[in-house]
């Protein structure tokens, strides 16, 4: 909903104009009232009202039914627990990302791309502490279902593997003798394949590391990619189209979508039954020449090996009018597909929108920052964690996440 701002008398069209009077005195009250030290209100963070104070330490919400989780359709309604709020569990990130649930360990990994680490919350105690730094500025991560780690890393370009043993193997780093762009989100198949994303994102300064100079994220060579590096990081330049990627358990490379098929390809996830592929399309990154990503989500059937057929727009992820970007995204076990959101400044429309395995928009859960990835967790992997800007929030949902993540 939207909030309307109440007309004042005065004129026609309920507008009052203040005198400068009226403005001198409201100034004077709010100096005097911060010279006493008297504690200032914060302006509402989402729509509901009255406005929730998601900082940690805050008093629980005493909802039943969490407001800004929305059934759109009354397909949602069973996946709702009614006496379960959402719940920011740590902020302080730059840029969080890639979240991903250890089921052994019994807790979450995620990423903080310009800090360049990864962080760990713990399901016990809901410590928080850093899990790994440097991470090479990774963004997406993910356990496959030997419970091993799998990270996509900016800096370095390349998707790896964290092995039982903690020795780390480089999955990809190349195609066809080039360099990838910087891997962003990666998954597993059943078949033991990893897919992934390799859109052009970490190339900008801020998540990563841009190219050499005269590179598409950096043409007139102004910036010195090797400011704030360890000696011998070695300066690349991308040569590669955005593309998906299958890395087959024998180890070779297929590129399975094109640019042109998917542009700025981002989050993925299988159906399920890993017949279906998703994959969403999110916005222009840097160095791109063509019109870049259109914020949708797109299905392929899955054959075997990396034959992909039945290319289709699953979702245009429009809301109310409002382009709601997706990014990350996870399956539920019966197969309705749950997308981070990233609706800029529209308030209200940031955070999760749910859709059904046809592509109907069921849900929504709306957070007080723009949502990057999410992922099924806990115990009984019925909790959804979403990475959001600065912050880590979760919510307790009726149904699980579709496998391990």
């Amino acid at each position: 909903m939207r909030l309307r701002e109440p007309k004042m008398p005065g004129s026609a069209n309920g507008s009052l104009t203040p005198s400068r009077r009226t403005v001198l005195a409201g100034a004077s009250a709010v100096l005097a009232s911060a010279g006493s030290g008297a504690a200032q209100p914060e302006p509402p963070s989402t729509v509901t009202s009255p406005p929730r104070d998601f900082r940690p330490g805050a008093a629980p919400a005493t909802y039943f039914t969490d407001p800004d989780v929305i059934t759109v359709d009354p397909a949602f309604a069973p996946y709702v627990v009614p006496n379960s709020a959402i719940r920011r569990l740590w902020t302080g990130a730059l840029w969080a990302e890639g979240p991903a649930w250890n089921s052994v360990g019994r807790f979450l990994v995620w990423s903080d791309i310009p800090n360049n680490r990864q962080l760990r919350w713990l399901e016990d105690d809901g410590h928080v502490s850093v899990f790994r730094a440097p991470s090479n500025n990774s963004n997406g991560n993910s356990f496959d279902r030997q419970g091993r780690q799998l990270s996509c890393e900016h800096a370095t370009r390349r998707v790896v593997r964290y092995e039982l043993d903690g020795s780390a193997t480089v999955l990809a780093d190349s195609f066809e003798g080039k360099p990838l762009n910087s891997p962003n989100d990666v998954v597993q198949h059943a078949d033991g394949s990893y897919w992934f994303t390799d859109p052009p994102y970490g190339g900008q300064l801020y998540e990563g590391l841009p190219d050499e100079a005269g590179g598409p994220s950096n043409p007139q060579g102004h910036l010195n990619p090797r400011l704030g590096k360890p000696a011998g990081t070695v300066l690349k330049r991308r040569t590669l189209s955005n593309a998906v990627y299958r890395v087959d358990p024998s180890g070779r490379i297929d590129r399975v979508l094109a640019d042109d098929q998917v542009p700025d390809p981002n989050g993925l996830c299988f159906s399920p039954d890993h017949r279906i592929l998703y994959v969403c399309s999110t916005g222009k990154g840097p160095g791109d020449t063509g019109p870049g990503g259109k914020g949708e989500i797109y299905a392929f059937d899955v054959g075997s090996g990396a034959a992909l057929s039945n290319t289709r727009l699953f979702a245009d992820c429009v809301v109310d009018g409002i382009k709601c970007g997706p990014d990350g995204l996870r399956a539920d076990v019966d197969g309705n597909l749950w997308a981070s959101s990233n609706a800029g400044r529209a308030v209200g429309y940031n955070g999760v929108t749910v859709w059904s395995p046809q592509g109907k928009l069921i849900g929504r859960i709306r957070l007080p920052e723009v949502c990057g990835n999410i992922t099924f967790g806990g115990p009984k992997r019925n909790r959804l964690f979403m990475a959001a800007s600065q912050s880590l929030y979760a919510l307790t949902v009726n149904t699980q996440g579709a496998g391990p993540a």
